[in-house]
């Protein structure tokens, strides 16, 4: 015998009742103004023109790419490597 309560409950209605349970105990706050101006002067844009420098030096993008690239290719060989003789023992 199944409970007919369970059956009719669609799962889209247990998701909007979650989001309105949240929305009434998460209630938005608004930071001091004095951490906003800290964080406005510490947070820097750089300029349109500051941004295609850097990007039309591409000598030294490909330098970082590369290096970024090796590093994380070093890495995946010394886990791999690990997985092999660490994992081997425990079978």
């Amino acid at each position: 015998m199944k409970n007919s309560k369970l059956e009719t409950v669609k799962p889209e209605d247990q998701l909007f009742a979650l989001e309105e349970h949240l929305a009434g105990a998460l209630k938005p706050i608004t930071p001091p103004r004095e951490v906003v101006t800290r964080l406005r002067e510490r947070i820097r844009f750089p300029q349109r023109d500051e941004i295609v420098l850097r990007l039309g030096n591409w000598k030294r993008l490909f330098l970082i790419y590369s290096g970024v690239m090796s590093g994380m290719l070093v890495i995946i060989t010394i886990a791999r490597a690990f997985f092999y003789f660490f994992g081997k023992r425990q079978m």
